[in-house]
């Protein structure tokens, strides 16, 4: 049997590296990072937030709060994403940076992105942060990983 073939720098011209300020998604962007430098890579760092259905218990759960619950999920995922274009910045990589609302499920809006921006790689943690701030976790990985129009890796 012969040994696998090593990717081409034609075979991983993009990769989307989820990111929501985790520490797996962190390591998620720095593994992207380091792919896109040996392969010539471009390198799109996305954040998915899902609009909150409700309040987590003990927080008053007023419409008001709500938004501004949501609001605070959105500046977070600014956040990393903008983390994550400085360390894209410092090693060299060409990287832009996305922020979108999951307009139904989180691992639907993850795969259609990445069939729109013809990936040819993802890289995500394998957790990202719990409660309603979820962005990126196991049962989302485990969902990208089976439907992705390319290959997945997912890092611990």
């Amino acid at each position: 049997m012969e040994p696998p073939m090593a990717p081409t720098k034609q075979q991983i011209a993009t990769i989307l590296a989820l990111v929501d300020g985790s520490e797996p998604s962190t390591h998620a962007v720095k593994t992207a990072l380091d792919l896109a430098q040996k392969y010539g890579s471009t390198v799109i760092n996305l954040s998915v937030v899902s609009p909150p259905s409700f309040m987590p218990v003990g927080t008053g759960g007023s419409p008001t709060d709500l938004s501004v619950y949501y609001d605070k999920g959105i500046a977070d995922a600014k956040s990393a994403v903008d983390n994550a274009l400085k360390l894209s910045q410092a090693a060299g990589v060409s990287a832009r940076g996305e922020v979108i609302e999951a307009a139904g499920s989180i691992v639907d809006t993850i795969v259609d992105f990445a069939t729109k921006e013809k990936v040819d790689l993802i890289v995500m943690g394998t957790r990202g942060l719990g409660g309603l701030k979820k962005l990126v976790l196991g049962s989302v990985s485990s969902g990208v990983a089976s439907r992705a129009p390319c290959s997945v890796l997912v890092v611990r």
